[in-house]
């Protein structure tokens, strides 16, 4: 039978099938309900990931002069260039009838097809890279879950190796499913448990750094950070820690969409700057606590993930709670990231094929014990090949710091600096050599000088850890 359909029918059909058309489905208006509270949540969700737990090491790299402050001046970059964008959601200014529902579109309204195009490169790279460091970040902390149960029962000289290929695996067919969340407006939910989960591991990260410094005595470290033999080497890793913190901060890429799901009024660009400028104080708070009490509590001997790294011992149950946590968080986080490659690759072949039933045809199921939902021949097959791909190359390049370190650098000045200035400027159609143009190309140039040098240092870092 296909249709709806009777409650007998469905104890009898327990798998009940109907279809519909994308077309069909995109006549009825798009509902916008989120508010200031759903955004934080989504933004909390996307930026306090596998970023937080690097920047202890980070901190160690840099010193206790360099480490914090440039987390500072990092959130104070991501808070202005988040501004500048949250103005272009509409178009020709911030109050006109135009929106614009993701990043993609708004440079192509702004800036023309051409520059589209080559921040699509950016764009996709960036959030399909996220599913690459995500994937590595979840299966490390399984494996930690394993090797902290292996020293409370061995002792902490045991040999507790495992790996993480299988966990990559797992973490790979739990997002094969949930991927089959239609879109953002549909992930309020997920966000809000993400977001949850991540104060949680950020607080025991705290919490426990804290809780070694007291045990200690004292605060280790120093103004110039973890010793090297020569300063090539201490450049290097300097450079990398400069991309891992890159990594944590900026989401511009998934800015628009999460704007795009807020009613108004107010006015979607006044809610997000708000939403913006909590989340950013919020997550500055955890990550300056984390990477500081984090390095004041191993000194030169800080791990590259905090809470998978094995600098904490005990509770062991605590560091497995703390570690699961993380997993839900990042299949969440994952999401968030996936959702805008899902949703730009689906309408590019909706409008290419409009009458292919394999691309635009919905199919109505209903599970028993679960709610009835849609499902599309073509959403299944590239959100799973998506799934798949991702997890393959984390299997190839496991290695956590120097994965965030070339994400972060490599995308930080194209993304979050480079067009959102050159938006804002044809938007408050801004002169070349004003006063205005002057210093945003000039913040513009710095911040190309911290991707050029994070770039260098991480690839460079990477291709050591490969080759050893």
């Amino acid at each position: 039978m296909v249709g709806g359909g009777e409650a007998e029918e469905d104890e009898q059909l327990p798998l009940l099938i109907s279809s519909s058309s994308t077309n069909e489905l995109s006549q009825q208006p798009l509902k916008r309900t989120g508010t200031i509270w759903t955004a934080i949540a989504h933004i909390i969700t996307g930026v306090i990931g596998a970023g937080v737990l690097s920047l202890a090491w980070s901190v160690a790299q840099l010193g206790w002069l360099a480490g914090p402050l440039l987390m500072l001046v990092f959130a104070a970059v991501t808070i202005l260039s988040n501004n500048l964008l949250s103005d272009c959601y509409r178009y020709p200014d911030s109050d006109g009838p135009t929106r614009s529902p993701s990043y993609l579109e708004a440079v192509k309204i702004y800036l023309g097809e051409k520059m589209q195009t080559v921040s699509a490169i950016f764009v996709h790279e960036s959030l399909y890279g996220c599913g690459i460091a995500y994937t590595i970040t979840a299966a490390s902390s399984v494996r930690a879950i394993q090797k902290s149960n292996c020293y409370h029962k061995e002792g902490h000289q045991a040999s507790c190796e495992y790996g993480t290929s299988l966990y990559m695996l797992l973490f790979g067919l739990v997002q094969i499913v949930v991927s089959q969340i239609p879109d953002f407006h549909n992930m309020e939910w997920l966000s809000i448990i993400a977001a949850i989960m991540s104060f949680t591991y950020a607080f025991i990260g705290l919490g426990l750094g804290f809780a070694k410094v007291i045990e200690n005595g004292r605060i280790q470290g120093s103004l110039g950070g973890v010793p090297t033999s020569n300063v090539a080497d201490k450049l290097w890793l300097a450079f990398q820690a400069l991309g891992d913190i890159a990594f944590a901060y900026p989401y511009s890429i998934i800015l628009l969409e999460i704007q795009d799901t807020l009613k108004s009024p107010p006015a979607e660009n006044k809610t997000m700057k708000k939403a913006s400028m909590v989340a950013i104080f919020v997550t500055t708070f955890f990550y300056l606590c984390c990477g500081c009490f984090g390095y004041a509590a191993f000194g030169d001997d800080t791990p590259g993930n905090l809470l998978t790294g094995f600098g904490f011992y005990e509770p062991y149950w605590l560091i497995d709670f703390a570690n699961a946590c993380i997993v839900l968080h990042l299949v969440g986080g994952y999401q968030v990231y996936s959702q805008p490659v899902f949703a730009v690759a689906e309408r590019w072949l909706s409008k290419k094929y409009p009458d292919s039933g394999f691309v635009n045809n919905f199919y109505s199921i209903k599970v028993p014990l679960l709610p009835r939902f849609q499902a599309n021949p073509f959403r299944l097959c590239f959100r799973t090949v998506y799934v798949v791909s991702t997890t393959g190359i984390a299997m190839l390049f496991p290695y956590f710091n120097q994965v965030l370190g070339v994400l972060g650098a490599l995308n930080f000045w194209p993304l979050a600096i480079y067009f959102p200035v050159e938006m804002y400027f044809v938007q408050k159609k801004i002169g070349s050599w004003t006063r205005k143009w002057i210093v945003l190309k000039a913040f513009s140039l710095v911040c190309f000088l911290v991707t050029v040098v994070g770039v260098i240092g991480s690839v460079q870092g990477l291709i050591s850890a490969k080759l050893s």
